[in-house]
């Protein structure tokens, strides 16, 4: 299967709409969930998220990658530089900053399910990884679930912690036990 990655931009719109359903993906979280503290996150309706996050990609902030196959979108990638996650990231303990580095950080992936264990997200942390280095970072972030087992498609929209070791991510710290904090450093 032959898998075409983009990054998401304004004329992409309505590729995530369509791989994100009505529903905005997981819970009509349209990827706000990284972007805003959890007690504010909660507050939040479907449609506001979607419209936040429209203002965003329509922003040109090109907030993740697509997959496509077929021409079809199948799969998202959440990546950006971690400033764009700081609402979320500084107020959590699990989450905060281990240090001030200018990190670039991969923090979700969706799968549209006809598409799931078929590889799709390995190829979009691939293109993750060459987006950030292009676009200068020289360290990227994950805090993928450590499932020590089997885990539902829905427990591991972080990825699971064998993803990023398969590109050697290192884990550099863990303050809950199955949330690991990965580093890769670009040579």
């Amino acid at each position: 299967m032959q898998v075409e990655i983009s990054p998401l931009t304004p004329d992409r719109w309505h590729d995530v709409e369509h791989l994100f359903g009505k529903c905005g993906a997981c819970d009509g979280c349209w990827c706000m969930h990284w972007r805003l503290r959890n007690k504010d996150f909660k507050k939040r309706s479907n449609a506001t998220n979607r419209s936040d996050f429209k203002n965003i990609v329509e922003e040109n902030r090109q907030p993740g990658l697509l997959a496509y196959v077929e021409g079809e979108p199948v799969g998202w990638c959440s990546i950006a530089p971690r400033r764009e996650f700081n609402e979320r990231i500084t107020y959590s303990h699990v989450f905060k900053p281990v240090d001030d580095k200018p990190v670039w950080s991969i923090l979700c992936f969706y799968i549209h399910k006809d598409f799931r264990k078929q590889g799709i997200a390995k190829q979009l942390l691939k293109a993750a990884i060459e987006y950030a280095c292009a676009h200068g970072a020289k360290t990227l972030e994950a805090f993928p679930k450590d499932t020590a087992g089997h885990a539902s498609d829905a427990d591991v929209y972080t990825g699971p912690v064998s993803l990023f070791q398969s590109f050697n991510f290192i884990e550099i710290c863990r303050r809950h036990p199955k949330r690991p904090i990965m580093r890769y450093d670009v040579m």
